[in-house]
């Protein structure tokens, strides 16, 4: 239970009392074989907590499992949210520290080039950590490794947890990557704004309508990218983005484009829906009467189709077209 914030003695005094109820709180450390120095203040820490609760003089008991767990679980989370709101709040640091700059440093143009790719990344992503309100997008990749979707995924559904807006532009050819197409369907799934364009050649990264990444040269990305947060330059960015933005078509759903070539067979259909219900292969493929290995098959394939890294988002990326 350290996890939930109890030291070993407190946990070992909780579990006493599970088992041996209304154990007089005298007797305790001799039972537990430890130093009373430790028992007493971890016997009144679990009160405090309303882990165990007096039921006579000298006599305690212990609260439910469920509901010291609760109690403990909700502790840790008011003390995350408190931890949170304190580093959060420390942004306005910023500016503050800023003024300790040297006057030059201050007015110097804040653009800063990054090299290599290693370092591009690794601001990307402290850039998407810390985005507040908006992180506006145009990429024109035609399609995402496996490596960029498991990369990728977990900070696209931090932000959109957080409440942060996910605008991007994809050209229209990414569509024709059923993994890509698949990531871009569970991002507008969970709440992004993806449009599709005839053709994207510009790439550009917006945070917070404050900071902005573009490539040094967009013909290859290779010669590093540029950090840009001198306003008038995010202001022309700004309006790049607007007018991409503009000129792109919303993400089409599947049935608008008359294109059925991926929809599931009656079995795959099948398969889906039992992939759904039952958490073990075995037990699938013998509600369907067909063999272990070929129920596998036919989920490998499913998955690829979607563009699903595992069977849970594989069920919701179904949902979301329509096919359950």
């Amino acid at each position: 239970m350290s996890g939930l914030g109890l030291s070993a003695p407190e946990e070992a005094v909780y579990r006493h009392f599970l088992r041996n109820p209304d154990t007089s709180d005298d007797e305790i450390h001799t039972l537990l074989g430890l130093d009373r120095r430790e028992v007493d203040p971890s016997v009144r820490r679990l009160c405090t907590l309303g882990v165990l609760h007096r039921t006579g003089p000298g006599a305690l008991a212990s609260a439910d499992p469920e509901t010291a767990v609760e109690r403990l679980t909700d502790l840790c989370l008011r003390e995350l949210h408190r931890e949170l709101a304190r580093v959060t709040q420390a942004r306005h640091l910023v500016s503050e520290l800023r003024q300790e700059q040297p006057r030059e440093a201050a007015s110097a143009p804040r653009v800063e080039r990054l090299a290599d790719v290693e370092r591009i990344r690794a601001r990307i992503d402290d850039l998407a950590f810390f985005a507040r309100e908006e992180i506006l997008s145009v990429e024109p990749y035609v399609e995402l490794t496996p490596e960029n979707i498991a990369h990728a995924r977990p900070l696209d559904q931090r932000c959109l947890r957080r409440g942060v807006r996910i605008r991007s532009v994809v050209p229209g050819t990414a569509l024709g990557h059923p993994p890509t197409a698949g990531y871009l369907r569970e991002l507008s799934s969970r709440g992004a704004q993806i449009r599709v364009a005839r053709t994207v050649t510009e790439r550009v990264l917006v945070y917070d309508r404050s900071t902005a990444l573009v490539p040094v040269d967009p013909d290859d990305t290779a010669r590093g990218a540029l950090l840009v947060r001198e306003e008038g330059l995010v202001a022309q960015l700004l309006a790049l983005f607007d007018k991409i933005w503009c000129d792109a078509d919303p993400l089409p759903r599947l049935d608008e484009n008359g294109d059925d070539r991926d929809r599931p067979t009656e079995l795959e259909q099948r398969v889906l829906e039992s992939m759904c219900r039952v958490s073990k292969d075995e037990v699938g493929a013998r509600e369907l009467g067909i063999s272990v290995r070929t129920y596998r098959r036919h989920v490998a394939d499913l998955m690829q189709v979607l563009g699903a890294a595992g069977r849970p988002q594989a069920a919701l990326l179904a949902r979301e077209r329509g096919w359950i």
